[in-house]
């Protein structure tokens, strides 16, 4: 690069705000359109459950997506100062002891605990578990705040961000397109995977850190998001991968499986009060593999799937280091718009 680019960025979700403060970060004109009137009104971000936790993903990702997941948490650590990077755990009731053999085999980095380690990591899952695997390098954030921050460090950064426009700039050396399931005119193998999640706060129950719990019919995770004005811990439940694109209500059968499934994990989940439910449709392809999509100064960012805040940050430092050395990633370029 002998001078700043000119870049024009469609979507203002994580994805697109990831792009904008990297590129802004070094020295580019950055403007950002986003359709929706409001921050986030349109976008699947604030329905995420922001786990950072590329270790647990190799169980049903390809190898890939642990790769880019952890330097995606090193990117993170390096923005953002709420991040809470005190691992994972992943437990399964004592009758299916089985799922959690198979889910050690199928990841790497996990320390298997005992009951007494279990207890002074989270002593309110020693009651009805006698082991886990914990994933120390792993890490969560509230997805919310998260993105507020990103909004507020993009326009410090000398970004502008035009909201209610669909257009795109014009002018720009390059267009990043992080539209999500808005560029499906343009890529037709994109498809919607629409996970549904609960939130709730709890006065009689504590978690540090994102839980897993494997279960033959109803698995689920917990994100803790800290405490509200009350005082009360306030948790994530979540979240169902359903072939369906539309974001309406929560349906019966997946409330009643989350909910069933954080009684397992703790019975005193029986007294919480649901603050929400609510889903989100995430955008991906058919292999569920990011990719980034290169034509005549038109780039797509899309197909982040489940992982669109463990991936969103290296995805722009991706971007950021094609743009200025020509260089890219062999498993998530593609230069060919007629391959998906």
């Amino acid at each position: 690069m002998t001078s700043p680019y000119k870049i024009a960025i469609r979507g203002a979700g994580v994805t697109g705000l990831w792009q904008a403060l990297t590129l802004a970060k070094k020295g580019h004109r950055v403007i950002v359109a986003e359709q929706s009137a409001e921050p986030f009104t349109d976008a699947c971000s604030p329905y995420a459950g922001a786990m950072l936790a590329p270790r647990c993903e190799e169980e049903s990702a390809e190898p890939v997506i642990r790769e880019l997941g952890m330097r995606g948490i090193q990117l993170w650590q390096a923005v953002y100062p709420d991040l809470a990077a005190a691992g994972s755990l992943v437990v399964a009731p004592p009758r299916d002891r089985k799922l959690l053999d198979r889910f050690e085999r199928m990841t790497r980095g996990a320390s298997r605990l005992d009951a007494a380690q279990l207890e002074q990591l989270e002593p309110g899952l020693t009651p009805n578990f006698e082991t886990a695997l914990f994933y120390a390098d792993e890490a969560h954030l509230d997805p919310g705040a998260a993105l507020a921050f990103l909004l507020n460090e993009v326009q410090n950064a000398g970004a502008i961000i035009q909201f209610g426009t669909g257009e795109t700039p014009p002018g720009a050396d390059f267009v990043i397109d992080c539209r999500g399931l808005g560029a499906q005119d343009m890529l037709p193998t994109l498809r919607g995977v629409r996970g549904e999640r609960i939130v709730v706060r709890a006065t009689e129950i504590a978690f540090e850190r994102p839980v897993r719990l494997l279960h033959p019919r109803f698995p689920l995770y917990l994100v803790p998001w800290g405490e509200d004005p009350t005082g009360a811990n306030v948790f994530m439940i979540g979240a169902t991968s359903i072939e369906r694109e539309d974001g309406g209500p929560v349906t019966l059968r997946s409330a009643l499986e989350l909910l069933s499934a954080a009684y397992v994990l703790d019975p005193a989940f029986g007294e919480a009060e649901i603050l929400s439910l609510s889903a989100g449709v995430r955008p991906a392809f058919p292999d569920n593999r990011p990719r980034i999509i290169t034509s005549s100064g038109y780039i797509f960012v899309n197909g982040l799937y489940r992982h669109g805040f463990l991936l969103a940050p290296v995805m722009a430092e991706l971007v950021t280091h094609y743009l200025e050395t020509g260089v890219t990633h062999p498993e998530v370029f593609i230069a060919d718009f007629g391959q998906r």
